[in-house]
């Protein structure tokens, strides 16, 4: 029981640190002052916005998932694919014009278009991961894919450290 116990308390933790990387439950985006709301935005601005909030989605989707005792490795399955295929499109909606920089609210990071490479590596990351959850999913072993969901949860907090304005401060 005890070991029952310990098992489910590390994959709560396992869970909570993968909320903190994927999920896109952040308070209201920082931004200079003086930036123009992201409703006057580029449509791109509000189009990567739409795209992260459903790859935090489908990441909560597998998050929910582990948290039963016998979780659908099928849904986590579909949401890893959900999170690979959102994840192709983000190079995409990073054009020129659309930074902090350029006056827009967004969490989006000047370091994005200056270190253009070490994003595209970290979306590769991302990509990666989540095709792996995929694959791992398909066995159905819960430590496995837990184990996975943690890697997942490390690729997109490596992006955030990097690329996105810190929501912590």
């Amino acid at each position: 029981m005890v070991r029952t116990i310990t098992s489910r308390m590390l994959l709560a933790a396992a869970l909570v640190a993968g909320l903190a990387a994927c999920g896109n439950e952040t308070p209201a985006e920082q931004a200079p002052a003086d930036a123009v709301p992201a409703a006057g935005a580029p449509s791109a601005i509000k189009e990567r916005q739409d795209n992260f909030k459903a790859i935090g989605k489908a990441f909560k989707a597998v998050r929910a998932e582990l948290e039963k005792d016998t979780p659908d490795f099928g849904v986590i399955s579909t949401n890893a694919n959900e999170i690979n295929t959102l994840g192709a499109k983000i190079e995409g909606y990073f054009p020129a014009g659309t930074s902090v920089e350029d006056g827009y609210k967004t969490e989006a990071l000047p370091a994005i278009w200056a270190k253009p490479e070490e994003f595209k590596a970290a979306n590769q990351k991302l990509l990666d991961e989540s095709a792996k959850l995929s694959t791992v999913a398909a066995d159905g072993d819960k430590a496995a894919v837990t184990a996975q969901v943690m890697a997942l949860g490390g690729a997109c907090k490596g992006c955030h450290e990097k690329f996105r304005v810190d929501d912590e401060k």
